[in-house]
């Protein structure tokens, strides 16, 4: 039983790893010119974004359906690999659970004959078996410790990996990704915050939560469609989605500040020279940092107390239109007291857009 838990989680977790998301083709432009109003257009990829898929910094290629870049597979999890890695997410916790059980009863076995009670202390023997025959293989105090460091690490992968499963089948059970739910809550915070009136449906769910498991389990094994188009509930566009990231990126422009920098900073992750609190603060995250040379102006998008992320204003000639996004340290810049292209406050302005 142990081996078969063994090959089905390597299957699965080398299948995730080596299948790959599925990128979108190098180029790609839908089959109508008219809808490119309603994509992204990739400047790395020279591509648009097809419906559901995202720029990842790490493969640097646009990710069908993606869902988050996983480093333990060191690849995405998207359209073509979903249900493999959730797969190995299932497996990986039964397996522990099935090796904690093992560990369990073969310490509790060992022991057993091993325990003394006396009226105020408990003695374990570990020199041998009180027993005859003499067990094959010997149970000391060296096999005692590794059996329970052992539990211990099963008993913590059944935790940890169980939690992110069932993470992914929540998603999943409502046909989305983890990046989807998260525009899906910036899009509620969007209507609730300028009080449009709008109410944006999630397109892709089918309503029924069996529908939306068969859009990744399948027998094949092959997910259903292309990666590229999707069927949408009814009353919803093709492009509902990526029309409210476009509204999204449009007042993302609209709130960010804009700083100047007024100290050099590296990049580095953990700054020493910038204080105690900035050192220790930094954010627990992937996202790059960015470097700063005094004078750099900054369009800062979100922040933490001592931490912004944000995106270098560059000069799109020179270089080449590649964006510069990441943290930096907060008290290496200044607000700008007036908005260089409106030479008007910025604050002022940001409510009244």
């Amino acid at each position: 039983m142990l081996l078969n838990w063994t090959v089905m989680i390597l299957y699965n977790y080398f299948s995730a790893m080596f299948v790959g998301p599925g990128y979108v083709p190098l180029g790609w432009t839908p089959e109508k010119s008219q809808d490119c109003m309603y994509l992204q257009y990739c400047k790395v990829c020279q591509s648009y974004k097809a419906p559901r898929s995202h720029h990842c910094r790490k493969c640097n290629r646009c990710v069908m359906k993606m869902d988050h870049h996983c480093p333990w597979i060191n690849n995405c999890c998207g359209y073509q690999n979903h249900a493999s890695f959730t797969l190995f997410l299932l497996l990986a916790p039964l397996g522990c659970i099935h090796a904690s059980f093992i560990f369990v009863m073969t310490m509790y076995t060992q022991l057993y004959n091993r325990i003394s009670f006396g009226w105020s202390s408990v003695k374990i023997d570990m020199s041998a078996a009180k027993r005859d025959p003499r067990p094959i293989i010997p149970f000391g105090l060296s096999a005692f410790a590794a059996s329970l460091f052992a539990l211990g690490l099963a008993l913590g992968t059944t935790i940890a990996v169980g939690m992110l499963f069932i993470i992914q089948m929540k998603v999943i059970l409502t046909n989305k990704t983890s990046i989807e739910s998260w525009i899906e809550e910036k899009a509620k915070d969007r209507i609730q915050y300028y009080q449009t009136g709008e109410t944006f449906i999630f397109p892709y769910d089918m309503g029924s939560k069996w529908k939306n498991f068969k859009q990744v389990f399948t027998w094949s094994g092959i997910p259903e469609g292309d990666g590229l188009d999707w069927p949408v509930r009814d009353g919803c566009h093709q492009y509902s989605l990526t029309i409210e990231q476009l509204k999204q990126k449009a007042d993302k422009r609209v709130r960010s500040v804009r700083y100047r920098a007024v100290e050099d900073y590296s990049g580095v992750c953990c700054p020493v020279t910038k204080g105690v609190k900035t050192f220790f603060t930094t954010p627990c995250t992937e996202e790059p940092r960015i470097a700063l040379s005094k004078g750099d102006l900054i369009l800062a998008t979100r922040g933490l107390k001592h931490w912004m992320y944000g995106e270098k204003i560059l000069d799109s000639a020179a270089d080449g239109g590649i964006r510069e996004r990441g943290w930096f340290p907060r008290k290496c810049v200044e607000k700008c007291q007036y908005d260089s292209e409106t030479d008007q406050p910025v604050d002022g302005e940001k409510k009244n857009r």
